[in-house]
């Protein structure tokens, strides 16, 4: 894969608690439609993908909705997609598989109880991703977003009496575990250290700061992930990344949050350790990340 040394050296540095950012995923998306080679477009799509689920489920539910333009797909290639799926019985080969399983199966589901169609489709997405993007790191990206999104909804399922099982997506380790495991992490710190901090953010009363503190962690995960990959598509991925979550915080109040999120980014750096199985451990290993 290609490195991208003057597109990575002439964006500005991002920080967590940046409230103010010059560029925005659309205007960069332009830039790097323009020189990104193609196998690097391919890892991007992953990217993008997961605001084409939002907007099927849009669609689903409201034929007229309006959509963004922050996916890989067009109105007419949504309208496409629903349409083939409701009339055949195969998958659409034009788009991912379990996007067109989803639409043909949301008729027969959206009324039942319990289930939320944001939730399903976000699952399925991670295990996509997980299951078949050419990226190594990014594949661990959506591997440790669907851990850290099974860790914590475990946790507040036991806190609240519900039973866990009900709310577990997909089957590797990590589910296994919790699925198995009476003990009050499931056992999960003594195989991941990062479950001790992720304990503590479950342990936060204020859902705002709880959502603060897993970006938090998840920006330590993507700077320790690019360290040695300053210009490769790694970085480029989680450039784009960091600027998504600056986006969800931009109507935050600007001096708490600018203080809550120094507060929590030095905490873990003291505290937090990346896991070691997502971990770049030198400029070698960073090299065998991009296969």
């Amino acid at each position: 894969m290609a490195n991208y040394y003057c597109l990575m050296a002439g964006l500005p540095d991002l920080k967590l608690d940046d409230t103010k950012f010059e560029v925005s995923i659309p205007d960069l998306r332009e830039e790097l439609d323009a020189i990104l080679s193609s196998l690097d477009k391919k890892v991007l799509f992953y990217f993008f993908l997961k605001n084409d689920c939002s907007n099927l489920v849009k669609l689903l539910k409201d034929p007229a909705a309006e959509v963004d333009n922050h996916g890989n797909y067009s109105l007419e290639q949504y309208t496409d997609l629903l349409t083939s799926a409701r009339e055949m019985n195969f998958n659409v080969h034009r788009y991912p598989a379990f996007m067109s399983e989803f639409a043909r199966d949301y008729a027969y589901n959206k009324d039942k109880e319990g289930y939320y169609p944001e939730d399903k489709i976000l699952y399925q997405f991670y295990q996509y991703a997980i299951d078949t993007c050419p990226n190594k790191m990014v594949r661990k990206w959506y591997q440790l977003n669907l851990d850290i999104t099974n860790i914590l909804t475990a946790f507040l399922a036991r806190k609240n009496g519900w039973n866990v099982a009900d709310f577990i997506q997909g089957e590797n380790e990590v589910t296994e575990m919790i699925l198995t495991n009476n003990t009050k992490d499931f056992n999960l710190a003594a195989e991941f250290d990062y479950v001790a901090d992720l304990m503590k953010i479950v342990e936060c009363e204020d859902p705002v700061e709880k959502e603060k503190k897993i970006d938090a962690f998840k920006w330590l995960w993507l700077e320790d992930q690019t360290f040695f990959n300053m210009f490769s598509i790694e970085a480029v991925f989680a450039y784009l990344c960091k600027l998504e979550m600056l986006a969800r915080w931009d109507k935050l109040d600007v001096e708490k949050g600018q203080e809550t999120f120094r507060q929590i980014i030095e905490n873990l750096r003291g505290e937090a350790r990346v896991p070691d199985e997502f971990q770049v451990k030198s400029p070698y290993a960073a090299k065998e990340a991009n296969v």
